[in-house]
């Protein structure tokens, strides 16, 4: 049935926004008429049916229709309101008209709508895989099941919030030596395809042989004034090589494998990781959902073929009675202290906040790590760009000092 947004008075003279589904616009003045609501706009909102997918790198894999940071909001406004009292359908009844996204009204009316005809919230949720993902699904279902919704609702809230931070700190870091780089070499190329040939012109006239940086800095100047336009069609053809390339799932295992072998960026990774795995493991156990059902959701949330092979493996071996971290620690794709933790976890039945700490370990460090390499890579771009500069200088000065001595 379509959703429309309707803007009206009430009896009272108020304005009162809020959505409402029904057959058609007549449909609408209609059921608002008879509740005593004088109806000033109506308009049809974007389709909002149920749609199947396969989101599963964040607690919200939202369509580009809503935000993750209006999703977490929204989730603790719910939690909010079920800790003051509301029953569940009055709560999202309430927030129908707070929200922002139209898309997320239509949603939240419709999650409504099925909770009032008798399915449970976790089912209602489970209709819109591209809003909410299986983390946050079976988290509702064990909450609603244990009569601890609030608690698990202000847990997921947490949780994205805690995964928006550290990604706003990770691009906040990366954000100025990305920007001297693309800035140096833009500086870079205009030197050697505008000023360079300027300048290097006046030796065409010389009858002596040029110096070896010289003619190596002519060379390459000459080549990117006329084949510019070659490179830039290479490197744009190579970026959507690799990225396609990369969507394939013999691509996909290889960029991954590739990437934990390289330096520096390989360990960031596989701790990035780690920090997921044990962020979502550990809430996952904390509210109730068993070790078999969180493996099957973590291992599609760690962002690393070889990591989520692990994952799996590790599971068919607890189900045959394995010790989780000796099943992870077989796999060599863990850290050893993680791995420790866990046993430790395991021996003193208190897995769930081992991995707590586990996790507070490892995005500590990511963030340490990223501030360091931003650190590091700021002085070596300007090193970099120094040699460059230093390069033409050197090649453009040695002809002019060797035409002085022979006038000399």
């Amino acid at each position: 049935m379509p959703i429309y947004e309707y803007k009206a008075f009430n009896v009272k003279g108020k304005t009162v926004t809020d959505i409402i589904d029904a057959d058609s616009a007549a449909s609408v003045r209609q059921k608002l008429r008879a509740a005593r609501i004088y109806p000033v706009s109506i308009s049809e909102v974007d389709d909002a049916s149920p749609k199947k997918g396969r989101f599963a790198l964040n607690v919200f894999p939202l369509s580009s229709k809503v935000g993750t940071a209006e999703m977490a909001m929204v989730t603790r406004q719910l939690a909010t309101l079920l800790g003051a009292g509301f029953p569940l359908v009055s709560a999202l009844q309430t927030l129908v008209p707070q929200t922002r996204s139209s898309h997320l009204k239509q949603v939240l009316s419709q999650i409504k709508d099925s909770i009032e005809g008798g399915s449970t919230f976790a089912g209602a949720l489970s209709q819109y895989p591209n809003l909410f993902s299986d983390i946050y699904v079976n988290m509702v279902k064990s909450g609603e099941s244990s009569g601890t919704l609030e608690i698990v609702l202000n847990r997921l809230a947490e949780i994205s919030e805690r995964q928006q931070a550290l990604s706003h700190k990770i691009k906040s870091a990366m954000a100025y030596p990305i920007l001297m780089f693309f800035v140096g070499t833009a500086i870079l190329f205009f030197l050697l395809t505008y000023i360079v040939p300027t300048i290097t012109a006046m030796f065409d006239d010389m009858e002596q042989v040029l110096p070896l940086p010289t003619i190596i800095l002519i060379g390459i100047s000459e080549y990117l004034k006329t084949y510019w336009w070659a490179i830039l069609i290479a490197i744009v053809a190579l970026v959507f090589g690799v990225r396609k390339f990369v969507r394939t799932e013999t691509g996909s295992y290889m960029y991954d494998r590739f990437i934990l072998s390289v330096p520096v960026v390989g360990p960031l990774k596989q701790k990035l990781a780690v920090g997921r795995f044990a962020r979502t493991m550990g809430s996952l156990l904390e509210n109730g959902v068993s070790l078999m059902a969180a493996l099957g959701i973590v291992k599609n949330i760690v962002g690393n073929r070889l990591i989520a092979d692990a994952v799996d493996s590790a599971a068919v071996s607890v189900e045959k009675g394995g010790s989780l971290s000796r099943a992870l620690g077989e796999s060599g794709l863990f850290p050893h202290i993680s791995i420790q933790m866990i046993q430790v976890g395991e021996n003193s039945g208190e897995l769930e906040s081992m991995l707590g700490k586990i996790a507070d370990i490892y995005e500590n460090e990511v963030e340490s790590t990223v501030s360091g390499m931003t650190a590091l890579l700021e002085p070596l771009i300007i090193l970099f760009m120094a040699v460059v500069v230093g390069f033409i200088v050197l090649a453009i000065i040695l002809p002019i000092f060797e035409m002085n001595m022979l006038v000399g």
